[in-house]
């Protein structure tokens, strides 16, 4: 039997816990520590929404989901594990589950469809350096915001929602991602070409032709991030005579604390200010056509390896 395959599945992380918010904010702050009135904003973020941490339970779920995909298709052939990048597990746990497991070679990949120096490629600079810590042969998958699944499944989300919309209403699509510091634009960095086209796919295969594109929970930090933030585009579609907004944000995969407060509590509560009507399309979270794709790119990884 021929030795299995490590697939490592990296996510940002979440503390599981109001005990772990600390711990959790703190290593963001690359180790330091935030202040009181910092740590209070986030925990009041995170009772806003229930107090509860979506982001754990559902990267887990996609992980869960995918190895039973990669099981099906090629019994024992493949380990998977976790690696998060901002809570353990840590990437360089998940690295070393796969190394104790007996594998010589992983397949990498983030639960994030676009790449940029300053997100994706920083998961796999730190997985390539354990990788080679651990002696282990390395490949990541990049990139795949524009796989045919992908846009087939956004499209349906998006048409799904703009039909739940009253007959007589002008809605606006708006396609969002997560901002990250403007420099990476003097760094040729891929980012926003790689979410407008997505957008623009999505919106091509949903028959949309009125949509834009804003980006949403920039840092605190005091230099400058990618925008229009979408609550800085909320008022000018109001002017524009807009009754409803649809917020599709194809930057994530999953319910987390950027979509349940930033969005679902802190753009509508905008909206209702404004007299819009916003709502957003369901994630793609453990639908078999996402988890799908992703075994298909690491299948992809693998023949390559193999040929």
């Amino acid at each position: 039997m021929k030795e299995p395959i490590g697939v490592l599945v990296m996510a940002y992380g979440t503390p599981r816990s109001f005990a772990e918010i600390e711990a959790y904010y703190t290593h963001i702050r690359r180790g330091r520590r935030p202040s009181e009135g910092e740590l209070r904003d986030l925990e009041r973020r995170y009772r806003a929404i229930g107090g509860t941490f979506p982001l754990r339970e559902n990267t887990e779920r996609q992980v869960r989901a995918l190895t039973d995909v990669l099981e099906a298709r090629r019994p024992g052939a493949m380990v998977v594990r976790l690696g998060l990048k901002h809570a353990p597990p840590f990437i360089e746990d998940g690295v070393e589950a796969l190394r104790a497991a007996g594998v010589r070679r992983v397949v990498g990949l983030v639960l994030a469809p676009h790449y940029s120096a300053l997100s994706v490629g920083e998961y796999f600079a730190r997985a390539q350096k354990a990788a080679d810590a651990a002696g282990l042969a390395a490949r990541f998958i990049e990139r795949y915001g524009d796989d045919p699944a992908l846009i087939a499944l956004l499209r349906d989300r998006v048409v799904e929602a703009l039909r739940a919309f009253p007959p007589a209403s002008k809605v606006k699509v708006v396609f969002s991602a997560h901002s990250l510091p403007a420099r990476i634009r003097a760094m040729n960095d891929p980012y926003e070409a790689e979410l407008l086209a997505t957008s623009r796919l999505v919106a091509a295969a949903a028959g949309v032709a009125d949509w834009t594109f804003a980006f949403q929970s920039a840092g605190q930090t005091p230099e400058p991030w990618l925008g229009p933030d979408i609550r800085e585009v909320l008022p000018a579609l109001r002017a524009e005579g807009y009754g409803g907004v649809l917020v599709a944000p194809i930057g994530f995969v999953t319910e987390h604390l950027e979509i349940c407060y930033d969005l679902d509590i802190e753009a509508r509560a905008e909206g209702e200010r404004l007299g819009l009507d916003v709502r957003r399309i369901r994630m793609p979270d453990d639908d078999p056509r996402f988890i799908g794709l992703l075994a298909d790119r690491i299948e992809a990884v693998l023949g390559a390896w193999e040929a």
